[in-house]
C-alpha cells in the first residue's frame, strides 16, 4: 500500500534538493507495507519510507538541528559472513552539521530477538567499523516515543513550508530576544510581527523546549545555548 501524506503545491520557492537516486527500488510492492513520501524541507524533494516505523524515523530527523541532511536507501555494499557475501542497504544515511555521516537501520526491536536479522545487523556492523563508517540500529524503542513523537510530527508540521534561512532566522530572533523566554502562544505571536514562527525557530535549532509533556499554547519556550543545542536525541553518542 501506498500513502502520500501531502499534496499539493510547495509554498513559495520550487524545492531544490538532491537528484536521488534510490539504491534499491520497490518493482512489486508487498502486501502490509505502508509506502509513501514525505515533503521534506530540509531535503528539497519528497523522500520515500518504506513502513511507518521509517516515517516515524524521517519526522525526527527532520526536526532534528544536528541533522543537515538524510537520504533513504543511500547504497548497497557487500559484507563478509562466514564463507558468504552477502548484500546490505541501510535504511537511510544521515548527515551531520560537523559532517559526519552516519548510516542508520530501523527495525522495530521485536525483531532483533530473531537470530538471523540479529545475526545479519552484527556482521554488517563489524564490516561497517573496519571501514571506518559510523552505523546505528534505531528501534521503535527510540523512534516512538511519546509525546516526544507526537509533538515534533506537530512542530513538522506548524512550521512554514520553506524554510527559513539561517540569516533571517537570527534576525527575527534577535528583535525578539527581549521577549524570551515566552509562552508558545506568545511567541507565535510575537515572531510573527518579523515573517517568522516557533516551530521554524525550534526546527532551526535556535529554540528548545520540552518535548517530556504534550505541546500547548503554554509550553514554555527558551534559547538554545552553543553548549546544549540537543533538544532532543536519537543516537547521542553518534552526535544526533
Amino acid at each position: 500500500m501506498t500513502t502520500n501524506l501531502w499534496s499539493g503545491h510547495w509554498n513559495g520557492r520550487t524545492p531544490v534538493g538532491d537528484n536521488h537516486r534510490r539504491a534499491r527500488q520497490v518493482i512489486s510492492p508487498s502486501g502490509g507495507i505502508m509506502r509513501g513520501k514525505f515533503p521534506s524541507r530540509k531535503n528539497g524533494r519528497l523522500v520515500h519510507h518504506e513502513g511507518l516505523l521509517e516515517l516515524d524515523a524521517i519526522y525526527l530527523l527532520e526536526a532534528s538541528p544536528q541533522v543537515v541532511r538524510y537520504r533513504e536507501q543511500p547504497t548497497t555494499i557487500t559484507f563478509p559472513d562466514g564463507g558468504r557475501v552477502r548484500r546490505y542497504t541501510p535504511d537511510l544515511e544521515v548527515t551531520l552539521q560537523c559532517g559526519t555521516s552516519i548510516w542508520v537501520e530501523v527495525k522495530p526491536a521485536v525483531f532483533l530477538a530473531r537470530e538471523d536479522i540479529r545475526h545479519k545487523l552484527q556482521c554488517v556492523a563489524a564490516h561497517l567499523k573496519r571501514s571506518g563508517q559510523a552505523f546505528v540500529v534505531l528501534t521503535d524503542e527510540v523512534l516512538r516515543q511519546e509525546p516526544r513523537q507526537t509533538n515534533v510530527r506537530a512542530i513538522c508540521h506548524q512550521a512554514m513550508r520553506v524554510r527559513l534561512t539561517s540569516a533571517f532566522a537570527q534576525s527575527a530572533l534577535h528583535r525578539c530576544a527581549m521577549d524570551l523566554p515566552a509562552s508558545l502562544a506568545r511567541a507565535t505571536q510575537v515572531l510573527a510581527a518579523h515573517g517568522a514562527d516557533p516551530y521554524s525557530l525550534l526546527m532551526a535549532g535556535l529554540l528548545r523546549c520540552r518535548l517530556d509533556a504534550p505541546l500547548s499554547p503554554e509550553t514554555l519556550l527558551t534559547h538554545t545555548t552553543e553548549a546544549d543545542d540537543g533538544w532532543f536525541w536519537l543516537a547521542q553518542e553518534h552526535g544526533f
